[in-house]
């Protein structure tokens, strides 16, 4: 079946992955002790930069970089402090680009 969805689209590659956890699109799934939990999955060779705050876009779209942000990690946190650390490195993300 998997060989099978990875013929649909040449740009498309699923793969097959064994283990406690499993990151899928943007959500990290685990499994703790019998219960499955979420949290944001932040790629590996993805930069933490977005829009830096000095530029001249308009206002919207430095609103829509944080709402964007906060909304990922209300949805995708099952734990409190799963969605406390994301708040963290969101911090760290926005300090970082000024």
């Amino acid at each position: 079946m998997l060989d099978e969805a990875n013929n649909f689209h040449p740009n498309i590659k699923l793969v097959r992955q064994i283990g406690r956890s499993v990151p899928f699109l943007d959500v990290l799934i685990e499994n703790r002790k019998g219960t499955l939990t979420t949290s944001v999955h932040h790629k590996e060779a993805a930069e933490p930069y977005v829009v830096p705050f000095r530029s001249d876009h308009p206002g919207h779209v430095f609103r829509n970089t944080v709402d964007t942000a906060i909304t990922r990690a209300v949805r995708y946190s099952t734990t409190l402090s799963e969605f406390e650390e994301e708040i963290r490195q969101m911090k760290l993300m926005f300090l970082y680009n000024g």
